[in-house]
């Protein structure tokens, strides 16, 4: 689980980066924060749905930890969006 959201806050990563790299003259890092989010909202799916049908888990097992896999790198978008917003 760990892993998962450390790869979740290394995406969001390089989506700011992205962000700034082809933001041109005025780099719009919030919407580069905005657009992770349904990224990783799918990405976070699809590991729920590795961890039902391929390792075993009911999905009353997996849903706490699609939520915690997800929310945490989320939250860190919504910081992102709140202070690049300015």
């Amino acid at each position: 689980m760990a892993m998962v959201i450390g790869g979740g806050i290394v995406l969001l990563g390089l989506f700011l980066l992205f962000g700034r790299l082809w933001g041109g003259a005025t780099p719009d890092l919030a919407l580069a924060a905005k657009a992770f989010v349904p990224v990783w909202l799918v990405i976070a799916l699809v590991n729920m749905w590795v961890g039902v049908t391929k390792a075993g888990y009911s999905m009353r097992d997996e849903l706490p930890i699609l939520l915690i896999v997800f929310i945490v790198p989320a939250v860190l978008a919504g910081i992102a969006v709140w202070r690049f917003a300015r």
